[in-house]
C-alpha cells in the first residue's frame, strides 16, 4: 500500500491507499490557526509535524496493517506557506506564514512600483501578492533578529510545508522540494526548471536556504527515525492543487478542476506549452501522465470553505459544514442578499490585496438561511469567473469542470455551480483526489502501479 500525507492548512490527514485506489484507512486532525493582527495567518510548523507523527499510527490502525506493508510514501501540502529551520536541529526559527497572511501587501506594493511585475510574470507565471512565498521569506529575513546572517552562512532552511516534513522524516539527510511547489515560490524559473539568480539577488534571498528541486514523481530520500521505521521510501511530492489535478487524471489538455476547500482552486491543463494569461490567472507547472513536467493556467479564491467555517465559529449561525446544504435548500433564493468573501483579500483574476469582505442587500426580512445561501453561492460565483476566464485564455471550452474538496460534498452547491457555468459537474466518488494524486505520483515512481495506465 502507499502512504499519502495530506498537509492541509487546517489539517494533516494520513491515508493508506491499496492497488485499486480505494483508501484502506484514514486518520486526520486538526492544528492550531494562528492570528497575530487582522488579515495575518500563521501556523506552528512543530507542531504540523508534530500531528503528522500522531495520524499515522493511527490510520495504520484503522487499516489493521503495519508499517512494513507500505511500499512507498507521497507528500501533498498546502502551497506557498513559508517556513524557515535550523539546518542543524529542524527546528523553526519562527512561526510559519500562511499561504493566507496578508502581513507583506506593502512589500509587494514596493516591488510593483519598482517595475518588478512584468519580469516575476515572464519568469515564475505568477504576479506580485503576498501569497505567494519569495516575499514571506523576506519578511522573516528582515523580522527575525539575526536571520540574514545564519541565512546567508548556511544555517538556515527555507522550503514550504512538504520540505520541512520531508526534512524531519528524512531526520535531516533530504531538503527537496518539487517542480509544483517550487512553482508558487516566486523565485522559480517555470521555463528554465530552476531557481532564478535575477530574482533571488532582487529579493535579497540567499542561495543557500533553497531546497533541491526533484521531480515529482521520484525518489527523494528514505525515513530514518521518527513516526515510521526507517529506510521506507518518498517517492512523490506535489502541491495539493497539482496532486489534485492528478488524482482526477486531468492529464490531457483542456482538462479543468476545482477543489472547493479552504479557499477553491481551479486549474486547467495546457500540457507542455506555459500559455500566459491575459485575464488575470496564473500559469503553473502541473504534472503529465507520467507525474513529469506539464502546465496550467491556475485561479485561486482564497475564501471559500473558509467561509462557511466564519458562518459556524464567527456568526455561529451554524452548527456545523454539513448543515449549509439545508438550510441554503429551505429558501428559494438569497432574498437579494450577496456576499463578496474577501477575508483576505481577493485572489484570481482581480489580486486585491487590500479588498475585505462585504455583504450587501440585507433587509428586515433577511434570515440565517439567505445568509448561508448566500455565501454557497459567492463559493460558485467566484468559480465561475475562474472558469470563464480560462476559457478566454485557452481558446478552449469546457466540457465539464471535476470537483472535488470538502465542499465538493455539498450538492446544493454543486448543482448551483453546474447551473451557472453551463456544464457538467463531475464530482467523484471519493473527494479525497488531493491525497490520492499524491500516492499515484508515488506509486509510479516505486513500480507500485507500471503506468499511468493502471491509474485510469
Amino acid at each position: 500500500m502507499i502512504l499519502a500525507l495530506d498537509l492541509g492548512t487546517t489539517s494533516i490527514r494520513a491515508l493508506l491507499i491499496g492497488g485499486d485506489g480505494r483508501c484502506l484507512g484514514m486518520a486526520q486532525q486538526e492544528f492550531r490557526q494562528i492570528f497575530p493582527q487582522p488579515g495575518w495567518v500563521s501556523h506552528d510548523a512543530d507542531e504540523i509535524w508534530e500531528v503528522t507523527c500522531q495520524v499515522i499510527p493511527r490510520a495504520l490502525a484503522h487499516a489493521h496493517r503495519q508499517a512494513s506493508e507500505i511500499t512507498a510514501i507521497g507528500i501533498t501540502n498546502q502551497r506557498e506557506t513559508t517556513v524557515l529551520w535550523e539546518r542543524a536541529s529542524g527546528r523553526p526559527v519562527h512561526a510559519a506564514i500562511v499561504w493566507q497572511c496578508r502581513r507583506t501587501a506593502d512589500l509587494c506594493r514596493r516591488y510593483r512600483e519598482a517595475g518588478l511585475g512584468d519580469l516575476v510574470a515572464e519568469r515564475t507565471g505568477l504576479v506580485i501578492d503576498p501569497y505567494f512565498s519569495a516575499t514571506k521569506i523576506v519578511w522573516l529575513l528582515e523580522n527575525v533578529p539575526g536571520l540574514r546572517d545564519r541565512a546567508k552562512a548556511g544555517d538556515i532552511c527555507f522550503g514550504t510545508i512538504d520540505s520541512y516534513v520531508l526534512f524531519r522524516l528524512t531526520n535531516g539527510a533530504v531538503h527537496a522540494t518539487d517542480p509544483t511547489n517550487a512553482s508558487r515560490t516566486m523565485c522559480f524559473d517555470i521555463h528554465r526548471l530552476d531557481w532564478d539568480q535575477e530574482l533571488l539577488a532582487t529579493f535579497g534571498i540567499p542561495a543557500a536556504i533553497l531546497p533541491n528541486v526533484l521531480p515529482s514523481a521520484g525518489l527523494f530520500g528514505h525515513t530514518a527515525a521518527g513516526p515510521l521505521p526507517a529506510g521506507i521510501p518518498v517517492t512523490g511530492i506535489a502541491g495539493d492543487q497539482q496532486a489534485a489535478l492528478f488524482g482526477q487524471r486531468g492529464v490531457a489538455v483542456g482538462d479543468i478542476k476545482n477543489t472547493y476547500g479552504t479557499g477553491c482552486f481551479t486549474l486547467f491543463q495546457t500540457g507542455d506549452t506555459a500559455i500566459a494569461s491575459h485575464q488575470g490567472l496564473l500559469t503553473t507547472v502541473a504534472c503529465d501522465p507520467c507525474g513529469q513536467i506539464a502546465y496550467a493556467l491556475e485561479g485561486s479564491v482564497f475564501s471559500a470553505g473558509s467561509a462557511v467555517q466564519w458562518l459556524r465559529d464567527g456568526l455561529q449561525i451554524i452548527g456545523s459544514a454539513p448543515e449549509s446544504e439545508a438550510l441554503a435548500r429551505s429558501v428559494e433564493d438569497t432574498g437579494g442578499v450577496y456576499l463578496v468573501p474577501a477575508f483576505t483579500g481577493l485572489g484570481a483574476p482581480y489580486w486585491d490585496s487590500e479588498a475585505r469582505g462585504t455583504l450587501v442587500g440585507i433587509t428586515r426580512g433577511t434570515e440565517r438561511a439567505h445568509l448561508v445561501r448566500a455565501t454557497l453561492e459567492a463559493i460558485a460565483y467566484q468559480t465561475a469567473d475562474l472558469v470563464t476566464a480560462m476559457r478566454i485564455d485557452a481558446g478552449h471550452e469546457v466540457q465539464a469542470l471535476r470537483a472535488d474538496g470538502g465542499a465538493a460534498a455539498n450538492s446544493f452547491l454543486m448543482q448551483f455551480q453546474a447551473d451557472i457555468l453551463g456544464v457538467p459537474v463531475i464530482r467523484p466518488r471519493s473527494t479525497e483526489t488531493t491525497a490520492l494524486g499524491a500516492a499515484m505520483l508515488a506509486g509510479l515512481a516505486a513500480g507500485f502501479w507500471r503506468n499511468p495506465a493502471d491509474l485510469a
